[in-house]
């Protein structure tokens, strides 16, 4: 049975602890409402009974039945309680508590026993109202606890923000007696097998029977970190209209619904009365709608990482921060176009494209250049189906970034999800003619982005990589000089490989000799190709990459690809002789045009062996071609050097530049400076 103060057990006080800020006179038709209510939402009053000599109260619940007239009776919500009572004891008063309300109501007592109890309402009775905060009941909200080795299980009865109220048990009585009153005890709530509250408290009073132990707690932490911090924070935006949050409290069930102060895109926060006040520091609430007004809305899972009481002449509130933990990465793109908008009109993320236009804007700004439009031309219809595909709001696997002004693209970037943490920026293009800030724009757009995304799980946004030549100065000057400026390869590397393209013939021979096997790739393989890898560059490729034994055999990638009816697959194969690893093949295969130089459709071979001869180089490669459509297949080497030995033209480089998300502070310190000398 479920009580509005949540009483499950006698309870023995003084006094009622808190003086009345302000008292008034209630009428009995007001009583009667509000026994009725009571009885409605099947909850308890207390029945308090004074003790003559000792001036103590015993307080008991019961439930009182509907009530027409000036008669109430009420049922006892446990019978046995009423053993405790004796000739010591006369009726003082009935209490219904509501939050920071209490009425009062000293009636006449016609009978008990042990089953029910009837009375006479007064005329009238009194309400009080006092400066505490309102507790809140709780419902079904197990709890567990342990200090110094020992654990208790219980429930949450009830809460404020600042104590709460628990019934704890031991798995023998003896282990009770062992709590310290002075030591802190850590409790954790769970609501349906989740936990949503962790946290050390202090005890700040207790009771007890012979099997329960109550206590009455205080978090010691009133902020807590969830996050590392950053100096570069996502922006806060006041909108107009303030979008409201609404949620069912997880301890109370209860709906509540707030307005935001501000919004960004790792969090909100809100105000509260403090008399009112449901949100707990720390507390998960594991699902929160962000209303926009009308139909437009959002659905999160958020903390309240603080609480902040403020109190003035005019007013006293709590603001409340909470950050978003995760949310559908749909939603999240949504939030972000919204506040991207809200603070420069032209950012555009993700919206509906005009895919000529699009079009037209590549070839004009020269990011379509003819030798790049001669190795795709033949497939053109294909990847033009391809682009139209990602383009049609798919935010699990694909991201694009505008800058618009009066109808025209000034900036573009795209980028697609490739791996399982890790994005690959697929294009930057800018109107150079037109605007020279647009392509920095539309750099910094995306670096917020990343910013707001790389703490959300939903997001898969832990790495952020990009392809780019050497010898083009824009992307040098900006991924490489990021590197360049960090200097540390745990927070962003650049490693080289060499580009060209293979071109099968039907005189090449594709048996190995007997002493060498390709075949499927093991973990010790990867373990192996870890060791080399560190010692030849140290960089972030193996792990962003999917390329360490713990998420190379894990694809759940491929089929999201594959519900767009797009293709993706990847196969790892081992180049060994006599059982010695000589080289790593990622063969990755996907729509062509997916990358406009097609680094997304094609083999990456990791050579580990300088000494590895090239007609075995050439026969798997001509071996892997088979995989691939058309008589030319592009191939990626590293390390660069190793393709010295392939007789090929047309050899390129092309540096792989990996971002660290959780170290954004390096890249926005670069690229403020970066912006301020080229406004210089």
């Amino acid at each position: 049975m479920n009580s509005i103060n949540n009483v499950s057990q006698p309870i023995l006080s003084i006094v009622r602890s808190s003086e009345p800020e302000q008292v008034k006179s209630v009428s009995q038709k007001t009583l009667i409402n509000k026994l009725n209510y009571i009885n409605f939402q099947d909850r308890t009053i207390l029945i308090n009974f004074k003790h003559t000599r000792y001036k103590t109260i015993l307080s008991l619940p019961a439930t009182p039945l509907p009530c027409a007239g000036d008669r109430l009776s009420c049922l006892w919500s446990d019978p046995s309680h009423i053993t405790q009572l004796n000739s010591s004891y006369s009726l003082h008063n009935l209490t219904i508590a509501d939050g920071n309300r209490l009425l009062e109501v000293v009636p006449e007592l016609l009978g008990m026993d042990e089953r029910t109890l009837e009375f006479i309402l007064p005329k009238t009775c009194i309400e009080s109202f006092t400066r505490s905060k309102k507790r809140h009941a709780c419902s079904g909200v197990v709890v567990q606890a342990s200090q110094n080795g020992v654990m208790f299980n219980g429930q949450l009865r009830d809460f404020t923000p600042s104590s709460m109220r628990v019934d704890l048990t031991a798995s023998s009585p003896d282990m009770l007696q062992l709590t310290s009153l002075e030591d802190p005890l850590y409790l954790s709530i769970f609501v349906r097998g989740e936990i949503l509250y962790s946290g050390e408290c202090r005890i700040i009073r207790h009771d007890s029977t012979p099997t329960v132990k109550t206590f009455v707690l205080e978090p010691l932490h009133h902020h807590i970190r969830r996050f590392k911090p950053k100096k570069y924070r996502s922006n806060r935006q006041k909108l107009v209209p303030s979008p409201s949050i609404v949620f069912k409290h997880p301890f109370t069930a209860n709906k509540i619904s707030l307005k935001t102060i501000d919004i960004s895109g790792t969090g909100f926060s809100v105000d509260e009365d403090p008399k009112g006040s449901v949100l707990l520091p720390g507390m998960i609430l594991p699902e929160i709608e962000v209303s926009f007004g009308g139909s437009s809305s959002i659905r999160c899972k958020a903390q309240v990482v603080y609480r902040n009481t403020h109190e003035d002449e005019d007013e006293s509130y709590v603001r409340c921060g909470l950050a978003f933990l995760d949310m559908e990465i749909g939603d999240h793109v949504k939030l972000l176009s919204y506040l991207q908008q809200a603070e420069n009109q032209s950012s555009y993320i993700c919206p509906s494209v005009d895919m000529d236009a699009l079009w037209r804007f590549f070839f004009d700004v020269g990011f379509i250049y003819p030798d790049k439009y001669a190795h795709f031309e033949a497939n053109k219809k294909e990847i033009k189906q391809t682009y139209k595909t990602l383009y049609e709001q798919h935010p699990q696997i694909c991201h694009h970034f505008i800058h618009q002004e009066k109808g025209a693209i000034l900036a573009h970037m795209g980028m697609i999800r490739f791996f399982e943490n890790a994005w690959l920026i697929q294009h930057h293009a800018a109107n150079k003619s037109e605007s020279m800030k647009a392509g920095l724009n539309v750099l910094n757009q995306i670096g917020r982005f990343i910013n707001d995304s790389g703490n959300l799980y939903s997001a898969h946004m832990k790495y952020v990589i990009c392809y780019f030549r050497p010898d083009n100065k824009f992307p040098n000057r900006v991924f490489g000089g990021m590197s360049r400026h960090a200097n540390d390869k745990t927070v962003s590397s650049v490693d080289t490989f060499a580009y060209f393209h293979f071109k099968r013939s039907i005189h090449l021979k594709e048996v190995l000799p007997a002493s060498w096997r390709l075949e499927p790739t093991q973990p010790k393989d990867l373990a192996e190709l870890e060791i080399f890898y560190k010692h030849t560059s140290g960089g972030l490729m193996l792990e962003a990459c999917d390329l360490k034994p713990g998420t190379a055999f894990n694809d759940s990638i491929s089929p999201i690809y594959q519900q767009l009816v797009l293709k993706k697959n990847k196969q790892l194969l081992s180049l060994k002789k006599e059982g010695i690893l000589s080289a790593v093949i990622i063969v990755n295969i996907s729509d062509i045009g997916l990358n406009m130089s097609n680094l997304t459709n094609c083999p990456t071979f990791i050579v580990l062996d300088d000494d590895l001869p090239q007609d075995i180089l050439t026969c798997v490669m001509t071996t892997v071609s088979a995989s691939y459509e058309g008589n030319e297949m592009p191939v990626l080497m590293f390390p660069a050097e190793c393709a010295d030995k392939c007789t090929v033209e047309g050899k390129k480089s092309y540096n792989l530049w990996i971002l660290n998300t959780q170290t954004l502070d390096h890249y926005f310190g670069f690229l403020e400076r970066l912006i301020k000398s080229i406004a210089l």
